[in-house]
């Protein structure tokens, strides 16, 4: 946006626009569930295709298209932006194949998992300190998977997908030293050309494409529905901090798990039954502390208003 975002403080409109972007996100399951005829990596290839004209329109609008064409020239930028947009593609890849396989509560697993993967990397990359309550919450939290992870022999590898790839790339979008629209809208135009090519197989080789009306519509719609709240989240996460990400990216898998259960009808049952309502405690404990991490700043500011009044 036009002023340097406060690392230690969270914007009013940047909080507006990460909490609409998981809004969306929530949401997304019910829309990705009616193309679970259609292969995941064919719906990415949509997704990305239809993407770049809203992100370009946005850029357009705004007078910015000048800085994506600038930074095709600068290698290492060009290099981080690869980076991101791999990890993007990555997560929607996971996470289409996962609603579109019955497996939506490991999706939101994933993304009740990725606050905590948010919060650490705050911790131990950005040097945020965490309270007693938060470390209890995050305890909380690992707890949970581990008793998910000995139910079923194994890690939960949909959701661990999830979460390394979206922790990661929040994370280097933090860093990526371009405007947030700008790198959305180079993320797409990097994923371009292979999101082409893998189309052009795919009519070559006789596979998809052949879809009705109804299918067309909803794979021509995977660009508003991608590209709206990634823009929503891209400027939200330059305003406010890392830390504060990780505890709204909640209203994102207590969604998918509404879906999951109430929509898609997915079993809830068994070490599930032990470990959401862990992970549902540890988000209460963890938010309890933010608010009041945040009612101190405010009387600290309220003091050293009324000090230099004085």
């Amino acid at each position: 946006m036009s002023s340097a975002p406060d690392p230690q403080t969270d914007s009013p409109i940047g909080l507006v626009y990460a909490l609409s972007a998981y809004l969306c996100w929530g949401a997304l399951p019910i829309y990705m569930k009616a193309l679970s005829d259609v292969p995941a990596a064919e719906i990415i290839a949509h997704r990305v295709i239809w993407s770049l004209p809203i992100a370009a329109a946005v850029l357009i609008w705004q007078g910015r298209q000048d800085q994506v064409l600038a930074a095709l020239r600068q290698p290492r930028l060009l290099a981080m932006a690869a980076l991101t947009a791999v990890l993007i593609s990555a997560n929607w890849l996971i996470y289409v194949w996962a609603i579109t396989h019955d497996h939506a509560l490991d999706a939101a697993l994933g993304y009740y998992i990725n606050p905590l993967f948010s919060v650490l990397l705050g911790s131990l990359v950005l040097k945020e300190v965490l309270s007693r309550s938060q470390l209890l919450a995050i305890a909380l939290a690992a707890g949970a998977v581990v008793i998910l992870t000995v139910q079923a022999g194994r890690l939960p590898m949909v959701a661990m997908g999830l979460t390394l790839s979206w922790g990661t790339y929040a994370y280097c979008k933090k860093r990526l030293p371009l405007g947030p629209n700008q790198g959305f809208t180079l993320e797409v135009l990097l994923l371009m050309p292979l999101a082409l090519i893998y189309l052009g197989w795919m009519g070559a080789t006789g596979q998809g494409l052949s879809y009705d009306a109804s299918t067309w519509a909803l794979l021509l719609g995977c660009g508003p529905v991608t590209a709206i709240p990634l823009l929503f989240y891209a400027n939200g996460a330059k305003l406010i901090r890392l830390s504060t990400i990780g505890i709204l990216q909640y209203v994102t898998p207590t969604l998918i798990f509404l879906c999951a259960v109430i929509v898609f009808g997915e079993p809830f049952e068994g070490a599930r039954l032990v470990a959401f309502p862990m992970i549902w405690a540890a988000l209460a404990i963890y938010t309890a502390s933010l608010l009041r991490q945040a009612g101190r700043r405010r009387r600290d500011r309220r003091l050293a208003a009324t000090r230099r009044m004085q």
